[in-house]
Protein backbone atom coordinates (compact mmCIF):
# COMPACT_ATOMS: atom_id res chain seq x y z
CA UNK A 1 0.00 0.00 0.00
CA UNK A 2 1.50 3.33 -0.83
CA UNK A 3 2.60 5.06 2.05
CA UNK A 4 0.60 8.30 1.28
CA UNK A 5 -2.29 6.61 2.06
CA UNK A 6 -1.54 5.47 5.38
CA UNK A 7 0.06 8.39 6.84
CA UNK A 8 -2.40 11.05 5.50
CA UNK A 9 -6.33 10.54 6.57
CA UNK A 10 -8.60 12.86 6.14
CA UNK A 11 -10.44 13.89 9.21
CA UNK A 12 -14.31 14.12 9.72
CA UNK A 13 -14.67 18.00 9.19
CA UNK A 14 -13.08 17.58 5.97
CA UNK A 15 -15.82 14.68 4.83
CA UNK A 16 -18.42 16.66 6.28
CA UNK A 17 -17.62 19.89 4.61
CA UNK A 18 -17.01 17.53 1.46
CA UNK A 19 -20.52 16.55 1.36
CA UNK A 20 -21.82 20.44 1.41
CA UNK A 21 -24.05 20.91 -1.85
CA UNK A 22 -22.61 22.67 -4.45
CA UNK A 23 -24.71 24.66 -6.44
CA UNK A 24 -24.14 27.52 -8.95
CA UNK A 25 -25.64 31.04 -9.15
CA UNK A 26 -28.19 29.02 -11.53
CA UNK A 27 -29.25 26.66 -8.61
CA UNK A 28 -27.51 24.00 -10.80
CA UNK A 29 -25.35 21.54 -8.90
CA UNK A 30 -21.72 21.38 -9.60
CA UNK A 31 -18.84 19.20 -9.35
CA UNK A 32 -17.50 19.04 -6.26
CA UNK A 33 -13.86 18.27 -7.36
CA UNK A 34 -11.23 21.05 -6.43
CA UNK A 35 -10.71 23.04 -9.34
CA UNK A 36 -9.77 26.57 -8.30
CA UNK A 37 -10.12 27.75 -11.89
CA UNK A 38 -12.52 26.98 -12.93
CA UNK A 39 -15.90 29.22 -12.91
CA UNK A 40 -18.56 26.83 -12.14
CA UNK A 41 -16.73 25.68 -9.02
CA UNK A 42 -15.73 29.19 -8.26
CA UNK A 43 -19.79 30.24 -8.52
CA UNK A 44 -20.66 27.03 -5.89
CA UNK A 45 -18.05 28.87 -3.47
CA UNK A 46 -19.36 32.51 -4.38
CA UNK A 47 -22.92 31.08 -3.75
CA UNK A 48 -22.42 30.08 0.13
CA UNK A 49 -20.77 33.36 0.50
CA UNK A 50 -24.39 34.50 -0.86
CA UNK A 51 -26.12 32.26 1.51
CA UNK A 52 -24.48 34.00 4.24
CA UNK A 53 -25.52 37.82 2.91
CA UNK A 54 -29.10 36.38 2.60
CA UNK A 55 -28.74 35.18 6.35
CA UNK A 56 -27.26 38.86 7.26
CA UNK A 57 -30.66 40.29 5.33
CA UNK A 58 -32.86 37.88 7.64
CA UNK A 59 -31.26 39.18 10.79
CA UNK A 60 -31.37 42.67 10.23
CA UNK A 61 -35.53 42.77 9.17
CA UNK A 62 -36.32 40.22 12.07
CA UNK A 63 -34.22 43.20 14.64
CA UNK A 64 -36.23 46.23 12.68
CA UNK A 65 -39.41 43.90 13.21
CA UNK A 66 -38.66 43.57 16.91
CA UNK A 67 -37.41 47.06 17.24
CA UNK A 68 -40.35 48.74 15.47
CA UNK A 69 -42.86 46.52 17.56
CA UNK A 70 -40.87 47.81 20.67
CA UNK A 71 -41.50 51.38 19.88
CA UNK A 72 -44.82 51.28 18.79
CA UNK A 73 -46.42 49.03 21.42
CA UNK A 74 -46.97 51.15 24.55
CA UNK A 75 -45.96 49.26 27.73
CA UNK A 76 -47.92 49.97 31.45
CA UNK A 77 -44.90 52.56 33.13
CA UNK A 78 -46.44 51.91 36.45
CA UNK A 79 -44.12 52.15 39.32
CA UNK A 80 -44.12 48.41 40.60
CA UNK A 81 -43.09 47.04 36.95
CA UNK A 82 -40.06 49.24 36.84
CA UNK A 83 -37.48 47.00 38.97
CA UNK A 84 -38.50 43.63 37.09
CA UNK A 85 -37.76 45.09 33.65
CA UNK A 86 -34.71 47.08 34.94
CA UNK A 87 -33.16 43.44 36.24
CA UNK A 88 -34.46 41.61 32.98
CA UNK A 89 -32.68 44.26 31.02
CA UNK A 90 -29.41 43.96 33.20
CA UNK A 91 -29.25 40.29 33.35
CA UNK A 92 -29.94 40.11 28.96
CA UNK A 93 -26.54 42.30 28.80
CA UNK A 94 -24.74 40.27 31.06
CA UNK A 95 -26.02 37.35 28.96
CA UNK A 96 -24.78 38.90 25.93
CA UNK A 97 -21.54 39.97 27.25
CA UNK A 98 -20.53 36.42 28.28
CA UNK A 99 -21.95 35.47 24.48
CA UNK A 100 -19.47 38.12 23.23
CA UNK A 101 -16.60 37.43 25.58
CA UNK A 102 -16.76 33.77 24.76
CA UNK A 103 -16.89 34.44 20.74
CA UNK A 104 -13.67 36.56 20.79
CA UNK A 105 -11.90 33.14 22.80
CA UNK A 106 -13.03 31.31 20.18
CA UNK A 107 -12.15 33.18 17.97
CA UNK A 108 -8.57 33.99 18.88
CA UNK A 109 -8.54 30.11 18.75
CA UNK A 110 -9.43 29.82 15.80
CA UNK A 111 -7.25 32.57 14.22
CA UNK A 112 -4.32 31.14 16.21
CA UNK A 113 -4.67 27.81 14.69
CA UNK A 114 -5.49 28.63 11.20
CA UNK A 115 -2.28 30.82 11.43
CA UNK A 116 -0.06 27.58 12.65
CA UNK A 117 -1.73 25.53 9.45
CA UNK A 118 -1.03 28.03 6.91
CA UNK A 119 2.81 28.70 8.44
CA UNK A 120 3.38 24.46 8.48
CA UNK A 121 2.42 24.82 5.11
CA UNK A 122 4.63 27.78 4.12
CA UNK A 123 7.43 25.42 6.30
CA UNK A 124 6.45 22.52 3.91
CA UNK A 125 6.38 24.95 0.62
CA UNK A 126 10.01 25.71 1.51
CA UNK A 127 11.57 22.57 2.61
CA UNK A 128 10.44 21.24 -1.07
CA UNK A 129 11.21 24.30 -3.04
CA UNK A 130 15.15 23.72 -1.64
CA UNK A 131 14.93 20.03 -2.53
CA UNK A 132 13.88 21.01 -5.88
CA UNK A 133 16.69 24.03 -6.08
CA UNK A 134 18.93 21.76 -4.59
CA UNK A 135 18.56 19.06 -8.03
CA UNK A 136 18.30 21.95 -10.45
CA UNK A 137 21.93 23.28 -9.06
CA UNK A 138 23.45 20.23 -9.43
CA UNK A 139 22.10 19.40 -12.27
CA UNK A 140 23.35 22.17 -14.08
CA UNK A 141 26.45 22.24 -12.25
CA UNK A 142 27.44 18.53 -13.70
CA UNK A 143 26.42 19.73 -17.26
CA UNK A 144 28.68 23.20 -16.87
CA UNK A 145 31.51 21.11 -16.03
CA UNK A 146 31.48 18.21 -18.75
CA UNK A 147 30.49 20.63 -21.48
CA UNK A 148 32.88 23.44 -20.31
CA UNK A 149 35.68 22.49 -17.99
CA UNK A 150 36.27 19.09 -19.19
CA UNK A 151 36.36 20.33 -23.20
CA UNK A 152 38.72 22.53 -22.24
CA UNK A 153 41.09 20.25 -19.90
CA UNK A 154 40.97 17.45 -23.37
CA UNK A 155 41.59 19.85 -26.11
CA UNK A 156 45.17 21.34 -24.15
CA UNK A 157 45.47 17.04 -24.12
CA UNK A 158 45.00 16.74 -27.64
CA UNK A 159 47.81 18.98 -28.28
CA UNK A 160 49.96 17.72 -25.77
CA UNK A 161 49.16 14.00 -27.16
CA UNK A 162 49.75 15.19 -30.67
CA UNK A 163 52.05 12.16 -31.38
CA UNK A 164 50.81 9.30 -29.62
CA UNK A 165 47.26 7.96 -31.45
CA UNK A 166 46.74 5.34 -27.96
CA UNK A 167 46.53 8.69 -25.64
CA UNK A 168 44.38 10.58 -28.16
CA UNK A 169 42.03 7.52 -28.58
CA UNK A 170 41.68 7.60 -24.65
CA UNK A 171 40.40 11.48 -24.81
CA UNK A 172 37.85 10.69 -27.53
CA UNK A 173 36.91 7.70 -25.09
CA UNK A 174 36.44 10.44 -22.64
CA UNK A 175 34.82 12.81 -24.46
CA UNK A 176 32.34 10.06 -26.02
CA UNK A 177 31.26 8.98 -22.05
CA UNK A 178 31.11 12.90 -21.01
CA UNK A 179 28.55 13.50 -23.81
CA UNK A 180 26.61 10.11 -22.42
CA UNK A 181 26.44 11.53 -18.65
CA UNK A 182 25.00 15.12 -20.52
CA UNK A 183 22.49 12.94 -22.69
CA UNK A 184 21.83 11.03 -19.63
CA UNK A 185 21.37 14.22 -16.80
CA UNK A 186 19.04 16.25 -19.93
CA UNK A 187 15.93 13.28 -19.34
CA UNK A 188 15.96 14.28 -15.43
CA UNK A 189 13.09 16.99 -15.14
CA UNK A 190 13.88 20.47 -14.44
CA UNK A 191 12.13 22.06 -11.75
CA UNK A 192 12.66 25.72 -12.09
CA UNK A 193 9.03 26.38 -13.09
CA UNK A 194 8.23 24.31 -10.64
CA UNK A 195 10.29 25.97 -7.91
CA UNK A 196 9.31 29.53 -9.37
CA UNK A 197 5.23 28.44 -8.40
CA UNK A 198 6.14 27.22 -5.28
CA UNK A 199 7.67 30.73 -4.01
CA UNK A 200 5.12 32.66 -6.07
CA UNK A 201 2.64 30.96 -4.07
CA UNK A 202 4.69 30.74 -0.75
CA UNK A 203 4.91 34.67 -1.31
CA UNK A 204 0.98 34.65 -1.56
CA UNK A 205 0.09 33.00 0.72
CA UNK A 206 2.02 34.70 3.48
CA UNK A 207 0.68 37.81 2.38
CA UNK A 208 -2.77 37.07 2.59
CA UNK A 209 -2.37 34.79 5.99
CA UNK A 210 -0.62 37.99 7.61
CA UNK A 211 -3.62 40.51 6.43
CA UNK A 212 -6.30 37.75 7.09
CA UNK A 213 -5.16 37.50 10.59
CA UNK A 214 -4.55 40.88 11.40
CA UNK A 215 -8.10 41.81 10.19
CA UNK A 216 -9.22 38.81 12.46
CA UNK A 217 -7.86 40.14 15.30
CA UNK A 218 -8.92 43.91 14.54
CA UNK A 219 -12.49 42.38 14.63
CA UNK A 220 -11.84 40.94 18.04
CA UNK A 221 -10.36 43.90 19.20
CA UNK A 222 -13.72 45.77 18.23
CA UNK A 223 -15.95 43.01 19.51
CA UNK A 224 -14.29 43.45 23.06
CA UNK A 225 -14.46 47.47 22.85
CA UNK A 226 -18.12 47.20 21.98
CA UNK A 227 -18.95 44.67 24.91
CA UNK A 228 -17.40 47.40 27.01
CA UNK A 229 -19.21 50.19 25.54
CA UNK A 230 -22.22 48.47 26.04
CA UNK A 231 -21.47 47.27 30.23
CA UNK A 232 -21.02 51.00 30.76
CA UNK A 233 -23.35 52.29 29.26
CA UNK A 234 -25.86 50.20 31.31
CA UNK A 235 -23.89 50.56 34.88
CA UNK A 236 -23.65 54.95 33.81
CA UNK A 237 -27.13 54.78 32.09
CA UNK A 238 -25.18 56.72 29.46
CA UNK A 239 -27.39 57.27 26.70
CA UNK A 240 -24.72 58.40 24.56
CA UNK A 241 -22.47 55.17 25.09
CA UNK A 242 -25.83 53.21 23.98
CA UNK A 243 -26.28 54.96 21.03
CA UNK A 244 -22.21 54.81 20.51
CA UNK A 245 -22.81 51.14 20.63
CA UNK A 246 -25.78 50.43 18.69
CA UNK A 247 -24.52 51.98 16.02
CA UNK A 248 -21.61 50.26 16.01
CA UNK A 249 -22.86 46.92 17.17
CA UNK A 250 -24.85 47.16 13.95
CA UNK A 251 -21.16 47.43 11.48
CA UNK A 252 -19.91 44.31 13.86
CA UNK A 253 -23.27 42.42 13.12
CA UNK A 254 -22.22 43.25 9.07
CA UNK A 255 -18.39 42.16 10.03
CA UNK A 256 -19.95 39.19 11.94
CA UNK A 257 -21.33 37.74 8.81
CA UNK A 258 -18.77 38.92 6.42
CA UNK A 259 -16.53 36.96 8.09
CA UNK A 260 -19.12 34.23 8.33
CA UNK A 261 -18.76 33.98 4.78
CA UNK A 262 -15.38 33.78 4.14
CA UNK A 263 -14.88 31.50 6.20
CA UNK A 264 -17.75 29.04 4.98
CA UNK A 265 -16.10 29.49 1.11
CA UNK A 266 -12.81 29.17 2.60
CA UNK A 267 -13.49 25.67 4.71
CA UNK A 268 -15.86 24.38 1.82
CA UNK A 269 -13.13 25.07 -0.78
CA UNK A 270 -10.04 23.77 1.37
CA UNK A 271 -12.19 20.22 2.68
CA UNK A 272 -12.40 20.15 -1.23
CA UNK A 273 -8.89 20.15 -1.76
CA UNK A 274 -8.17 17.63 0.85
CA UNK A 275 -10.94 15.21 -0.15
CA UNK A 276 -8.85 14.11 -3.08
CA UNK A 277 -5.09 16.09 -2.29
CA UNK A 278 -2.91 13.45 -4.55
CA UNK A 279 -5.82 14.19 -7.76
CA UNK A 280 -5.34 18.00 -7.61
CA UNK A 281 -1.40 17.25 -7.38
CA UNK A 282 -1.56 15.37 -10.53
CA UNK A 283 -3.46 17.49 -12.49
CA UNK A 284 -1.79 20.48 -12.12
CA UNK A 285 1.65 19.02 -12.60
CA UNK A 286 0.29 17.34 -15.82
CA UNK A 287 2.16 19.60 -18.34
CA UNK A 288 5.30 20.25 -16.81
CA UNK A 289 6.46 16.90 -15.08
CA UNK A 290 5.85 13.26 -16.29
CA UNK A 291 3.23 11.31 -14.54
CA UNK A 292 5.29 8.71 -13.46
CA UNK A 293 7.76 11.36 -11.84
CA UNK A 294 4.63 12.62 -9.57
CA UNK A 295 3.04 9.61 -8.88
CA UNK A 296 6.32 8.34 -7.79
CA UNK A 297 6.91 11.71 -5.29
CA UNK A 298 2.90 11.02 -3.94
CA UNK A 299 2.84 7.01 -3.23
CA UNK A 300 6.40 6.14 -2.64
CA UNK A 301 5.89 2.71 -3.11
CA UNK A 302 8.40 0.32 -2.56
CA UNK A 303 7.45 -1.82 -5.21
CA UNK A 304 7.63 0.70 -7.65
CA UNK A 305 11.40 1.61 -9.28
CA UNK A 306 12.48 5.05 -9.56
CA UNK A 307 11.98 6.49 -12.84
CA UNK A 308 15.88 8.33 -12.47
CA UNK A 309 17.27 4.77 -11.50
CA UNK A 310 18.51 4.13 -15.37
CA UNK A 311 20.24 7.73 -15.82
CA UNK A 312 22.14 7.61 -12.03
CA UNK A 313 23.42 4.12 -12.89
CA UNK A 314 24.54 5.32 -16.14
CA UNK A 315 25.95 8.16 -14.62
CA UNK A 316 27.89 5.97 -11.98
CA UNK A 317 29.37 4.12 -14.65
CA UNK A 318 30.45 6.44 -17.05
CA UNK A 319 32.27 8.28 -14.19
CA UNK A 320 33.96 5.48 -13.00
CA UNK A 321 35.15 4.46 -16.75
CA UNK A 322 36.73 7.90 -16.88
CA UNK A 323 38.26 7.73 -13.59
CA UNK A 324 40.04 4.51 -14.45
CA UNK A 325 41.10 6.02 -17.45
CA UNK A 326 42.51 9.42 -16.18
CA UNK A 327 44.25 7.28 -13.67
CA UNK A 328 45.78 4.96 -16.62
CA UNK A 329 47.38 8.52 -18.46
CA UNK A 330 48.58 9.76 -15.15
CA UNK A 331 50.70 6.31 -14.60
CA UNK A 332 51.87 6.31 -18.59
CA UNK A 333 51.73 9.35 -19.99
CA UNK A 334 52.78 11.57 -17.55
CA UNK A 335 56.35 10.36 -17.19
CA UNK A 336 57.11 11.09 -21.01
CA UNK A 337 54.74 14.60 -21.58
CA UNK A 338 54.89 15.94 -17.93
CA UNK A 339 53.26 18.95 -19.28
CA UNK A 340 49.90 16.87 -19.26
CA UNK A 341 50.16 16.64 -15.70
CA UNK A 342 48.43 19.45 -14.53
CA UNK A 343 45.31 19.12 -17.14
CA UNK A 344 45.09 15.15 -15.67
CA UNK A 345 44.72 16.22 -11.96
CA UNK A 346 42.46 19.10 -13.30
CA UNK A 347 40.19 16.03 -14.89
CA UNK A 348 40.32 14.21 -12.15
CA UNK A 349 39.17 16.60 -9.74
CA UNK A 350 36.46 17.28 -12.35
CA UNK A 351 35.31 13.78 -12.05
CA UNK A 352 35.55 13.69 -8.31
CA UNK A 353 33.42 16.52 -7.39
CA UNK A 354 31.08 15.20 -10.13
CA UNK A 355 30.89 11.86 -8.21
CA UNK A 356 30.06 14.10 -4.86
CA UNK A 357 27.52 15.43 -6.71
CA UNK A 358 25.80 12.33 -8.16
CA UNK A 359 25.61 11.25 -4.29
CA UNK A 360 23.83 14.39 -3.19
CA UNK A 361 21.08 13.77 -6.61
CA UNK A 362 20.64 10.10 -5.43
CA UNK A 363 19.72 11.36 -1.83
CA UNK A 364 17.85 14.52 -3.39
CA UNK A 365 15.16 12.06 -5.97
CA UNK A 366 14.92 9.91 -2.41
CA UNK A 367 10.96 10.12 -2.24
CA UNK A 368 10.76 10.50 1.39
CA UNK A 369 12.05 13.58 2.08
CA UNK A 370 9.52 15.33 -0.48
CA UNK A 371 7.26 12.67 0.26
CA UNK A 372 7.61 14.58 4.44
CA UNK A 373 7.04 17.65 3.30
CA UNK A 374 3.73 17.05 1.29
CA UNK A 375 2.32 14.96 4.10
CA UNK A 376 3.41 18.16 6.54
CA UNK A 377 1.43 20.74 4.28
CA UNK A 378 -1.52 18.72 4.22
CA UNK A 379 -1.53 18.15 8.37
CA UNK A 380 -1.11 22.53 8.24
CA UNK A 381 -3.95 23.10 5.65
CA UNK A 382 -6.56 19.81 6.44
CA UNK A 383 -6.28 19.35 10.32
CA UNK A 384 -4.98 22.97 11.97
CA UNK A 385 -5.94 25.00 8.74
CA UNK A 386 -9.49 23.69 8.36
CA UNK A 387 -10.15 23.24 12.22
CA UNK A 388 -8.70 27.18 12.16
CA UNK A 389 -11.27 27.67 10.29
CA UNK A 390 -14.33 25.92 11.97
CA UNK A 391 -14.16 27.93 15.00
CA UNK A 392 -13.51 31.09 12.94
CA UNK A 393 -17.17 30.62 11.76
CA UNK A 394 -18.48 29.47 15.15
CA UNK A 395 -17.12 33.00 16.40
CA UNK A 396 -18.67 34.85 13.97
CA UNK A 397 -21.89 32.93 14.52
CA UNK A 398 -21.33 33.50 18.45
CA UNK A 399 -20.39 37.47 17.61
CA UNK A 400 -23.36 37.98 14.99
CA UNK A 401 -25.90 36.29 18.34
CA UNK A 402 -24.54 38.74 20.92
CA UNK A 403 -25.06 41.77 19.13
CA UNK A 404 -28.05 40.70 18.05
CA UNK A 405 -29.43 40.17 21.74
CA UNK A 406 -27.56 44.12 22.48
CA UNK A 407 -29.40 45.92 19.48
CA UNK A 408 -32.57 44.11 20.74
CA UNK A 409 -32.10 45.60 24.24
CA UNK A 410 -31.65 49.24 22.83
CA UNK A 411 -35.01 50.45 23.42
CA UNK A 412 -35.34 48.61 27.10
CA UNK A 413 -31.70 50.28 28.03
CA UNK A 414 -32.55 53.53 26.70
CA UNK A 415 -35.70 53.79 28.96
CA UNK A 416 -33.58 51.88 31.61
CA UNK A 417 -31.21 54.70 31.24
CA UNK A 418 -34.25 57.44 31.47
CA UNK A 419 -35.47 56.30 35.04
CA UNK A 420 -32.42 58.35 36.51
CA UNK A 421 -34.14 61.50 35.54
CA UNK A 422 -37.90 60.03 36.35
CA UNK A 423 -36.49 58.86 39.87
CA UNK A 424 -36.71 62.68 41.05
CA UNK A 425 -39.86 63.03 40.23
CA UNK A 426 -41.89 61.78 43.14
CA UNK A 427 -39.65 63.54 45.61
CA UNK A 428 -41.25 66.73 47.24
CA UNK A 429 -39.17 69.93 46.36
CA UNK A 430 -39.93 71.32 49.79
CA UNK A 431 -38.41 68.28 51.35
CA UNK A 432 -35.14 69.63 52.58
CA UNK A 433 -33.52 66.15 51.90
CA UNK A 434 -34.01 66.25 48.38
CA UNK A 435 -30.44 66.03 46.25
CA UNK A 436 -31.68 68.75 43.89
CA UNK A 437 -33.09 70.80 46.72
CA UNK A 438 -29.34 71.09 49.12
CA UNK A 439 -27.62 72.04 46.02
CA UNK A 440 -29.92 74.64 45.48
CA UNK A 441 -29.67 75.84 48.72
CA UNK A 442 -26.21 75.72 48.44
CA UNK A 443 -25.88 78.28 46.12
CA UNK A 444 -28.52 80.25 48.06
CA UNK A 445 -26.91 81.16 51.33
CA UNK A 446 -29.36 81.82 54.49
CA UNK A 447 -30.78 85.29 55.18
CA UNK A 448 -29.57 86.91 58.54
CA UNK A 449 -28.01 85.11 61.28
CA UNK A 450 -29.63 81.98 62.74
CA UNK A 451 -28.95 80.55 65.90
CA UNK A 452 -28.00 77.13 66.56
CA UNK A 453 -30.82 75.11 66.20
CA UNK A 454 -29.51 71.83 67.64
CA UNK A 455 -26.05 70.84 69.10
CA UNK A 456 -23.87 68.22 69.07
CA UNK A 457 -23.68 67.48 72.88
CA UNK A 458 -26.94 68.21 74.43
CA UNK A 459 -30.98 68.02 73.08
CA UNK A 460 -32.73 71.03 72.42
CA UNK A 461 -30.67 73.46 74.07
CA UNK A 462 -31.78 77.45 74.33
CA UNK A 463 -34.57 77.98 71.91
CA UNK A 464 -36.76 79.91 74.05
CA UNK A 465 -37.02 82.23 70.91
CA UNK A 466 -38.51 79.68 68.32
CA UNK A 467 -41.77 79.11 67.33
CA UNK A 468 -43.35 76.74 69.84
CA UNK A 469 -44.30 74.94 66.57
CA UNK A 470 -40.98 75.31 65.05
CA UNK A 471 -39.94 73.26 68.48
CA UNK A 472 -42.33 70.55 67.63
CA UNK A 473 -41.02 69.89 64.20
CA UNK A 474 -37.29 70.33 65.80
CA UNK A 475 -38.21 67.93 68.43
CA UNK A 476 -37.37 64.53 66.32
CA UNK A 477 -33.81 66.02 65.23
CA UNK A 478 -32.12 66.69 68.02
CA UNK A 479 -33.15 63.51 70.01
CA UNK A 480 -31.77 61.59 66.88
CA UNK A 481 -28.58 63.48 68.19
CA UNK A 482 -28.90 62.45 71.56
CA UNK A 483 -29.28 59.41 70.50
CA UNK A 484 -25.91 59.48 68.54
CA UNK A 485 -23.76 59.61 71.11
CA UNK A 486 -24.70 56.28 72.50
CA UNK A 487 -23.64 54.48 69.26
CA UNK A 488 -19.54 54.93 69.28
CA UNK A 489 -19.32 58.56 70.87
CA UNK A 490 -17.88 60.36 67.69
CA UNK A 491 -20.88 61.69 65.92
CA UNK A 492 -21.36 60.48 62.73
CA UNK A 493 -22.20 62.63 59.52
CA UNK A 494 -24.58 61.27 56.55
CA UNK A 495 -26.31 63.36 53.72
CA UNK A 496 -29.35 61.45 54.26
CA UNK A 497 -31.47 61.24 57.20
CA UNK A 498 -31.94 57.68 58.18
CA UNK A 499 -35.62 57.60 59.80
CA UNK A 500 -37.91 54.64 59.65
CA UNK A 501 -34.95 52.14 58.96
CA UNK A 502 -34.67 51.45 62.33
CA UNK A 503 -30.87 52.10 62.55
CA UNK A 504 -28.46 54.40 64.93
CA UNK A 505 -29.50 58.40 64.22
CA UNK A 506 -27.22 59.89 62.32
CA UNK A 507 -25.71 63.52 63.31
CA UNK A 508 -25.90 65.91 60.79
CA UNK A 509 -22.72 68.20 59.38
CA UNK A 510 -22.46 71.91 60.09
CA UNK A 511 -23.36 72.22 56.17
CA UNK A 512 -26.05 70.20 56.54
CA UNK A 513 -27.39 71.91 59.32
CA UNK A 514 -26.80 75.05 57.72
CA UNK A 515 -29.26 74.13 55.20
CA UNK A 516 -32.07 72.40 56.97
CA UNK A 517 -32.35 75.58 59.09
CA UNK A 518 -32.42 78.03 56.18
CA UNK A 519 -35.27 75.97 54.37
CA UNK A 520 -37.01 75.62 58.24
CA UNK A 521 -36.31 79.61 57.99
CA UNK A 522 -38.54 80.07 54.75
CA UNK A 523 -41.15 77.42 56.14
CA UNK A 524 -41.65 79.65 59.65
CA UNK A 525 -41.83 82.94 57.59
CA UNK A 526 -44.25 81.21 55.07
CA UNK A 527 -46.73 79.72 57.84
CA UNK A 528 -46.30 81.85 60.55
CA UNK A 529 -49.42 83.31 60.57
CA UNK A 530 -51.10 80.04 61.25
CA UNK A 531 -49.83 79.00 64.28
CA UNK A 532 -50.54 81.40 67.19
CA UNK A 533 -48.06 83.02 69.92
Amino acid sequence: MPAARVEYIAPWWVVWLHSVPHLGLRLQPVDSTFRPRDESYQESLLFLGLVAAVGLGLNLVLLAAYLVCVCCCRQDDAVQTKRPRSCCVTWTAVVAALICCAAVGVGFYGNSEANDGVYQLLYALDNANHTFSGIDVLVSGTTQKMKVDLEQHLARLGEIFATRGDYLQTLKFLQQTAGSIIAQIAGVPVWTEVTEELTELANQTSSVEYYRWLSYLLLFVLDLVLCLLACLGLAKRSRCLLASMLCCGVLALLFSWTSLAADAAAAVGTSDFCAAPDTFILNITEGQVRPEVTQYYLYCSQSASSPFQQALTVFQRSLTAMQIQVAGLLQFAVPRFPTAEKDLLGIQLLLNSSESGLHQLTAFYVPLFLLQDYLDALAGICYDGLEGLLYLGLFSLLAALAFSIMICLGPGAWKHCATRDRDYDDIDDDDPFNPQARRIATHNPPRGQLRSFCSYSSGLGSQGSLHPAQTISNAPVSEYMNQAALFGGNPRYENVPLIGRGSPPPTYSPSMRATYLSVADEHLRHYGNEFPG
